[in-house]
């Protein structure tokens, strides 16, 4: 027996870098992306071998260091969908390599039977431009489930930070090349992305310092260790508490929580980034199994825990279902491969 009720949602925490399974380089070519995937809905009409689902708990992975915004939120929404499952969702941190970590475990389930989740960061879709050799496709190794919400991207520094603005910070970066430090949670990352397409617009050279997580990149802003955090809003709790100042958001609007914190459209950079993110399982997954879990975690979207949860970090809900996230993700793909190109960021093959 499980030494937890059935509907908890229990905390597994690991840095532990999982056994990469070498692939040939994927081209995910054009043709392919405008092709769009295989939906693995009920559309195909597969029949519903899961009316039992689910019979254990089942395991989600947030590939992000416990204590952060993405963690805190995954863990609210999962407590709702084990309420209505009735078995309990144990959340595993498996942070490091760029947020990967969780899409390739799915790659390497060959069960997919959905007791192995995860959520779907947008550097899934774009480490494969990027690596030499890929472990995994997200256009062919992944049943996508639900997309949950996205993220209030921006950049902040300490209270007394010399740098009142962004442009006091790129005008220095640029002035003192790569003495402008900012932390982010993954090399790769869509916050690290955006930071060196803003600094290419600007003429800046600015160094990145990852960590594992915001709960790590906070203490070293606050120490003066990095001059910055770009991130999710993480950090928004500490502006409001005086402790850091918001330079901009990357939003196509300004934050409910931030009226008074400029854009990066605003302030002349052509770029909007919230980062959409959902739940994802291996390939092949039964398509009864697919609705359960999709509609247990659409329901808990809405519960009151969760809401509040969302509130504290500025963010909202942002609902795909099935069909609709599936589709989606090609386009994203062939929109990281032009900042890819953009950035040279592909490593030698």
């Amino acid at each position: 027996m499980f030494p937890f009720g059935p509907w908890e949602c229990q905390d597994v925490r690991t840095t532990r870098q999982l056994p990469r399974k070498p692939m040939p380089p994927i081209s995910l070519p054009r043709r392919a992306l405008l092709a769009g995937l295989t939906l693995p809905a009920p559309l195909l009409g597969a029949p519903a071998l899961a009316q039992s689902f689910p019979t254990r708990p089942l395991r989600v992975v947030v590939p992000f260091a416990a204590g952060g915004l993405t963690d805190s939120q995954m863990r609210v929404v999962c407590e709702g969908a084990a309420r209505r499952l009735g078995q309990a969702i144990v959340v595993e941190n498996r942070s490091g390599a760029g947020g990967i970590l969780g899409a390739q475990a799915l790659a390497n389930d060959r069960a997919a039977d959905g007791y192995l989740l995860s959520q779907m960061p947008s550097s899934v879709f774009r480490y494969p431009l990027v690596a030499a050799r890929p472990p995994f496709n997200p256009l062919t190794d992944f049943t996508y489930i639900i997309q949950l919400t996205g993220y209030v991207f921006g950049v902040a520094v300490r209270h007394d930070s010399p740098f009142r603005t962004l442009r006091d910070a790129l005008d220095y970066a640029k002035a003192n090349p790569g003495r402008f430090t900012f932390g982010t949670t993954a090399t790769g990352g869509t916050p690290h992305v955006t930071m060196e397409q803003v600094a290419r617009l600007h003429g800046a050279e600015l160094t990145h310092v990852p960590f594992r997580g915001s709960s790590e990149i906070i203490p070293n802003v606050l120490n003066g260790s990095v001059e910055a955090i770009a991130s999710s809003s993480d950090w928004l709790p500490l502006v409001r508490e005086g402790r850091l100042r918001a330079l901009c958001t990357w939003g196509a609007a300004r934050s409910e929580n931030l009226p008074d914190t400029p854009t990066l459209k605003e302030l002349g950079f052509n770029i909007v980034q919230t980062g959409p993110y959902g739940i994802a399982g291996p390939k092949g997954m039964d398509p009864a199994v697919v609705k359960r879990i999709h509609d247990a975690f659409h329901e808990a979207l809405s519960d009151p825990e969760h809401l509040t949860t969302l509130r504290r970090f500025s963010m909202v809900v942002d609902y795909l279902d099935t069909a609709a996230f599936t589709a989606s993700i090609p386009p994203l793909i062939e929109e990281n491969r032009v900042v890819v190109e953009q950035l040279n960021l592909r490593e030698p093959r």
